[in-house]
């Protein structure tokens, strides 16, 4: 029971895995499935967004407003080893589906809950996008911005793509238990408190130390031999030199820049951490001589960390991307999308399956999990 990409998302990575998942949709469906025409473009373009986070699943339509609808999921909960929402909770308390009634009747389910900011608190009803909950609220999008700069927008689904991975760990975390106690249970996540573990290395030094260094122009940087740089071509690229002492001397062989192992100014790291602004324009001025495929020959030559900042174009065309199963095709489609971020040595797979037509899998779903034809005609119309 999941809308727009947490829940969706956690649910495709368990299709992925194995698990037959059941999309409840209510009977106008998913708003992302019209997201491609929300956005101006032609309506009958491949929904790209939607099979990422929906494909491999089954599409039931129910209007949880009706009570022949509402019995008809009592059935598929009564079935189901895992019901999987973030439907905001007043709604699912509204339709008697919040997490101690379902588990009063369906003591076995894990119920796995996604919220914006916890079930409990002042806010626990306030709606809640990933840019919101996750990125603004938990402070995310504050240690992004360099200086003063407005906060930029995160790209669309990336915090709630994190809190599915934290819904489907706490789903199978339950789902051992459960195999060892016969016991379901309640598990829960939200934007916020993912987004703060996302954050976890500035807001425990915060906790500990009452205060942490905000985000800071790239020229000005503190660690400029892990910083970004830009070569003659344009192209932007990121040094990994996060042991700067142990880093150095590959970086100034690769730039021909050895004359700066004796200057005094950049002679530790603790030095180049003074004299940071002077150390990145020396820096700057050799990277913009030339292309980001010779710095690449002379990076690797040389032994320098580093990688390439490459646009979503360059990302799908690249043969690592490739190599390491970042992309799958869809089955019966002639595109593919973007794979889950596991393997399975034992599973090997080669494709996925499309997402579905709203409500195609209605009457199907409903009859194995024992709704007579009476119940089925009621909640999906009478046989075509």
């Amino acid at each position: 029971m999941g809308a727009w990409i947490a829940g969706p998302s956690a649910g495709a990575l368990l299709a992925d895995w194995g698990a037959e998942v059941w999309k409840v949709e209510s009977p106008k469906g998913d708003p992302m499935r019209a997201i491609i025409a929300s956005q101006g473009y032609a309506a009958d373009i491949p929904n790209a967004p939607f099979t990422v986070d929906n494909r491999g699943k089954r599409s039931v339509v129910l209007d949880l407003r009706d009570a022949n609808a509402r019995a008809a999921l009592e059935n598929m909960l009564g079935e189901a080893d895992v019901l999987l929402t973030n439907t905001r909770a007043k709604s699912l308390r509204r339709m008697d589906l919040g997490p101690e009634e379902v588990l009063a009747r369906q003591p076995h389910l894990i119920y796995a809950l996604i919220t914006g900011y916890g079930s409990s608190g002042p806010e626990r009803d306030r709606a809640g996008y990933d840019v919101g909950a996750f990125g603004g609220r938990a402070g995310v999008l504050h240690q992004m911005r360099p200086g003063s700069a407005p906060p930029a927008p995160m790209p669309l689904g990336f915090g709630d793509h994190v809190v599915g991975l934290s819904a489907v760990a706490a789903v199978l975390a339950a789902l051992i238990e459960r195999g060892r106690t016969g016991r379901g249970q309640v598990v829960e996540t939200s934007l916020l408190r993912t987004g703060t573990y996302a954050l976890g290395w500035e807001l425990g030094v915060q906790l500990l130390l009452g205060r942490v260094p905000g985000g800071v122009d790239r020229a000005e940087s503190k660690t400029p031999l892990f910083n970004c740089y830009r070569c003659g071509d344009d192209r932007w690229f990121w040094l990994l030199g996060v042991e700067a002492d142990r880093h150095f001397l590959a970086v100034l062989e690769a730039t021909d820049l050895k004359e700066l192992a004796t200057d005094e100014r950049f002679a530790t790291a603790r030095d180049r951490r003074h004299n940071r602004i002077a150390f990145i324009r020396e820096l700057d001025t050799t990277f913009a001589k030339r292309a980001q495929a010779e710095w690449a020959e002379r990076f690797d030559a040389c032994g320098v960390w580093w990688a390439p900042v490459l646009t979503p174009q360059q990302v799908v065309e690249d043969e690592q991307a490739a190599a390491a199963g970042c992309f799958v095709d869809v089955a019966g489609e002639d595109f593919k999308t973007v794979s889950g971020p596991v393997d399975f040595a034992h599973h090997p797979r080669t494709a996925v399956a499309a997402a579905p037509e709203l409500g195609a899998d209605t009457v199907d779903v409903l009859r194995s999990v024992g709704c007579d034809d009476a119940l089925v005609e009621k909640v999906a119309g009478p046989p075509v």
